[in-house]
């Protein structure tokens, strides 16, 4: 084994994607469902891989510009992904989420600071315990940015990397409860007081239009659809596409076909006997009355319509707000299908009674000029892409840089963003301006999201295999104790108080407010669990705002709480 670590430490490349293969296998492990994740696994594997080699003498340590690199892509990325949300938050009912959020992390800032203080904690210990109880590792990265910066002064003979190895261990220790424990709250909190999220979910469901999780996947059912029929009703001869549309407001005429040859759908195009009629709109208006036209035909020609797939971006002021109902009798209704609906990045489910908001992103298909028509009437219109606009994701770096460059005096030190916190801002400028010119700059979701993942994990590989040596002489049973109480607390206590205020005083519906919760936390896992606890999408509606909220404050929070408990 001496030989293999040798090895390892030789050949930092390897050992770097060694650290990240294992930890994601260790990741996917779970007990009854729970696991660390790969982002903790990163942390135990490449902690223990670095204290295992040294004991045996053998030191590893990886490049530090590698791992600054990571974690500020890393940034960008997040700053990406929560820009839209993060400004409409500000907003009419994302207003109440945002506080809940804004009350579960000023919360879990103070509680992470005041433990260190009352504990008496190491250095860096106020950082990993924020980090890990509250489950967003990159504060991890803001607290090592506030020891970088000066604004938390090392004591004589302190080194970084002593602190850093305990932002590292603090957050080890308290990232198991700050994943599993939020995922049991959410989930038996409605218990606890009495409710029956089940119940809830269902009457949420009804009076909302909202489809149950169970009956909204694959099916034969289509709400609309395009059928052909041959004319034999002499009533409609000689009559015009126009004139058919204002007898039978629900049919709409997309093409007619005659010896051959497609006419179009022409507001002057008049009916003869025998042409082939072909109707688009909803199911229940081309079943209702089959014998207007005549038989049903399948006429591959006069059935060859283009049809189209986009998303819209909704940008128009005039229908943010209106519910989904409201648009059954505009002229595109019945012909465009709406497949999803995300806002901010996290898909919410689609009912009747679902309100459209400003930079909601509708995931459509149907008849061409249908699309076109929801397109000019929501916002713009973009097409699926699978290219990076790299120019723009350069310029929104160096913003990132330039911003984090900004420093004021305060407290005997320069404290500004750093540069982890200026590529968070830029990567919200960038797309919230993106979100409003459709599709400038354009980053798909999931050249964002090997932002994101990647980078975060690269990023705490090399913290854990950096920080190993020296946990050896820094783990005590004692410490490790009082870390995992305050990690305890902090992890438990802000959601309780999120969920009665959100239940007594905002008077959020039970089963929405258990997403919040998630929410509140930046934590997508327990609602997830949520949604499969009650058996039903509706704990997503309330998750969004809080996510995008709690994910920016939580992460420049790590600064802070390392400045407060010194």
């Amino acid at each position: 084994m001496h030989t293999f670590l040798s090895w390892l430490a030789a050949n930092p490349y390897i050992l770097l994607f060694f650290v990240v293969g294992a930890a994601v296998l260790l990741g996917k492990a779970t007990i009854k469902g729970y696991g660390l994740g790969m982002v903790a696994s990163a942390i135990i594997v490449g902690a223990g891989i670095s204290a295992w080699a040294a004991t045996m003498g053998i030191k590893m340590q990886l490049d530090n510009f590698a791992k600054s690199l990571f974690y500020y892509l890393f940034m960008y990325g997040v700053g990406l992904r929560v820009g839209p949300s993060f400004f409409n938050s500000l907003k009419a009912d994302g207003l109440k989420f945002t506080i809940l959020a804004v009350i579960c992390s000023v919360m879990g800032l103070l509680m992470a600071a005041g433990f260190a203080k009352w504990f008496d904690l190491p250095a860096g210990a106020a950082g990993g315990v924020l980090a890990g109880s509250m489950t967003m590792s990159a504060a991890i990265g803001s607290a090592e940015e506030a020891v970088r910066q000066g604004a938390f002064p090392l004591a004589p003979g302190q080194t970084f990397e002593d602190v850093s190895g305990m932002i590292a261990l603090s957050y080890g220790l308290t990232y198991i409860w700050g994943t599993v424990g939020i995922i049991l709250i959410v989930k038996y909190l409605p218990k606890i007081w009495g409710i029956d999220a089940k119940a809830a979910a269902r009457e949420y469901e009804k009076s909302n239009g909202v489809l149950n999780v169970d009956d909204s996947g694959l099916s034969g059912y289509r709400a609309g659809g395009v059928r052909a029929y041959r004319l034999e009703n002499p009533k409609l001869v000689g009559q015009t596409v126009r004139q058919f549309f204002q007898q039978h407001i629900g049919l709409r005429v997309i093409n007619v076909h005659r010896d051959g040859e497609s006419l179009g759908a022409g507001d002057d195009v008049a009916f003869k006997l025998g042409d082939v009629i072909v109707l688009g709109g909803k199911l229940e208006a081309l079943t209702s009355d089959m014998g207007l036209i005549g038989p049903e035909v399948a006429d591959a020609k006069a059935l060859a319509v283009p049809l189209d797939q986009a998303e819209i971006l909704v940008t128009n002021k005039d229908i943010s707000g209106r519910k989904l109902k409201d648009f059954a009798n505009e002229p595109f209704a019945g012909h465009v299908n709406l497949a999803r609906m995300e806002r901010g990045g996290v898909p919410i489910p689609i009912g009747l009674e679902t309100e459209v908001r400003r930079f909601d992103l509708l995931f459509v298909t149907g008849l061409k000029s249908a699309v076109n028509q929801l397109a000019d009437k929501a916002g713009k219109i973009g097409r699926a892409s699978t290219g990076t606009d790299l120019l723009t994701l350069a310029a929104g770096m160096i913003l990132g840089f330039l911003i984090g460059a900004i420093s004021v005096p305060l407290a005997g030190a320069n404290v500004g963003l750093g540069n982890a916190g200026g590529l968070l801002v830029s990567g919200i400028i960038v797309s919230s301006v993106v979100s409003r010119t459709r599709f400038f700059g354009h980053t798909p979701n999931a050249a964002r999201n090997i932002l994101e993942d990647l980078g975060l994990i690269v990023f705490i590989a090399i913290v854990g295999v950096n920080s190993g040596a020296g946990l050896i002489s820094q783990l005590s049973a004692a410490l490790t104790v009082k870390i995992l109480i305050a990690g305890f607390f902090c992890c438990t206590v802000p959601p309780v108080v999120v969920w009665i205020i959100g239940l007594y005083v905002m008077k959020i519906h039970p089963v929405v407010l258990m997403g919040g919760v998630a929410g509140s936390r930046s934590h997508s896992g327990p609602a997830r669990e949520a949604a499969v606890e009650v058996q039903s999408s509706v704990p997503w509606v309330g998750f969004p705002v809080g996510y995008a909220v709690s994910g920016v404050l939580l992460t420049v929070f790590g600064y802070v709480a390392m400045i407060m408990s010194k």
